[in-house]
């Protein structure tokens, strides 16, 4: 037997249990999950200077645990001397694994990093069940030495879930652990 992220299992042993108690679903295969987090940065500066693309790359690499790509520009956009195919960001999608020990890390050490922090907002639904929350620091994360920061930049990160409505969504969320603001 393998390594097991202790959420994966506090999801198949607590979680699903508990939202199946809480939505009364008749099938188990009903119950949302986690499918995947998306980290994004927008690095709008990578215009006049490429090498921010790389040192983007190289945290959220650290950050993620997994290689981060470059993204690029769809159009042309003059008032910004933007060309087509530019790169004006950087993304990393975390599945399986990495992504439950990605979202461990995140509540129990960098949010607790967060300079009064009292909880996440809840009004970052989508209405399909996915949820996006917006981190204004990367020297939150542990991974990240804040010795070799050249700039303090923030970036996005997407929870995406087999949920059908937010409701859903934000119970599989809380259940495993994102702390929401209370109303």
């Amino acid at each position: 037997m393998g390594y097991t992220p202790r959420l994966k299992e506090e999801f198949r042993d607590r979680v699903s249990k508990a939202l199946i108690e809480e939505f009364e679903y008749e099938n188990p295969m009903q119950v949302p999950s986690l499918q995947s987090i998306v980290i994004s940065r927008g690095v709008g500066d990578a215009i006049a200077d490429r090498k921010l693309i790389d040192h983007s790359i190289e945290e959220l690499t650290q950050i993620a645990g997994q290689k981060a790509v470059p993204t690029y520009s769809k159009k042309d956009v003059a008032s910004f001397k933007l060309r087509k195919g530019m790169p004006v960001g950087v993304k990393v999608t975390l599945r399986g694994d990495r992504m439950y020990d990605f979202l461990d890390r995140l509540i129990t050490a960098s949010l607790p990093q967060v300079r009064d922090f009292q909880g996440i907002k809840a009004t970052g639904f989508d209405g399909r069940g996915n949820y996006s929350l917006g981190i204004t620091e990367q020297i939150i994360f542990p991974e990240i030495d804040i010795d070799k920061v050249r700039r303090i930049q923030g970036m996005n990160i997407t929870f995406v879930t087999s949920a059908n409505t937010d409701q859903e969504a934000k119970s599989l969320l809380t259940e495993l652990g994102l702390p929401f603001k209370k109303n």
